[in-house]
């Protein structure tokens, strides 16, 4: 059984750290891990983690909370630059938030349109994040013909009928742990076809718990995927076996794929 995290934020955690909780991941199943930029900074980290590991693989992206003033030209660029690398897979992390405290919306839409836009021009997927935006979220889907390149909504906590949407659009639905503590995220999972389901953690360093057993670990994509399996009564190792295809699927340009997908996965690229 090979499981994928298809979203995390492993190169924020401690260098130190980083070692030990892969070698966690490989007891839980898990054969590759996804990290997510959500600045310029962080997604230039995410692409080196992914040089010193064959199983771990960045993707880029600027996240709408930390987006500023203005999303530039030079901040266009620069992405486009770092998504330009061998190493990159995605374009991650990306999206609309809108809280009250949340960046001015109009420089949100410019920046999730623009890195859209990348990711169509170099025909990487997009793994975007959404809250409190989901009717504007899959307007500018349409909009930027974001379909064409594909992704997934990440962290999905949203109702049957963005579920839908967003399905009928060609995108996957990211399912994480809260999964298994939101009854009405699991109705909707029931509702989900297997076959657009991607299993995450989101993992990121979580200093605000107590114990530092409890933080949110790429290992626990394993809990997702039993999570999963009980709802829709399927075997667990078949969870794990289509959720990672899907994920493959979903990663269709077979240039930015390393070694380790086809070793571990027998990917064909088909």
């Amino acid at each position: 059984m090979k499981l994928i995290d298809c979203h995390t934020h492993l190169h924020d955690f401690e260098e130190t750290e980083i070692s030990e909780i892969i070698h966690r991941a490989k007891l839980a199943n898990v054969a590759a891990i996804i990290t997510a930029g959500t600045t310029i900074e962080s997604s230039a980290n995410a692409i080196n983690l992914s040089k010193s590991y064959d199983h771990v693989f960045p993707g880029v992206g600027i996240h709408p909370n930390e987006l500023n003033e203005s999303f530039s030209e030079k901040t266009t660029t620069q992405i486009l630059e770092l998504a330009s690398n061998d190493e990159v897979i995605m374009i991650s992390e990306i999206g609309l938030e809108f809280r009250e405290n949340s960046p001015d919306r109009a420089v949100q839409y410019k920046a999730f349109r623009r890195q859209i836009g990348i990711a169509r021009e170099l025909s990487l997927p997009i793994v975007f994040h959404c809250r409190g935006a989901y009717e504007d979220t899959i307007r500018v889907l349409k909009e930027e013909r974001a379909f064409e390149v594909g992704g997934a909504m990440h962290y999905f906590q949203a109702d049957q009928i963005i579920a839908n949407q967003l399905i009928d659009l060609g995108f996957y639905v990211s399912l994480g742990r809260p999964l298994s503590r939101i009854d009405e995220l699991q109705e909707v999972t029931l509702n989900i076809p297997i076959n657009r389901i991607l299993i995450e953690t989101d993992s990121f360093p979580q200093p605000f718990k107590k114990y530092r057993e409890n933080w949110t670990e790429p290992r626990h994509t394993l809990d997702v995927a039993n999570e999963i399996s009980c709802i829709k009564n399927i075997d667990i190792e078949e969870v794990a076996s289509i959720t990672s295809h899907n994920t493959l699927q979903m990663l269709k340009n077979p240039i930015k794929l390393k070694h380790h997908f086809d070793s571990v996965f027998h990917y064909s690229g088909t």
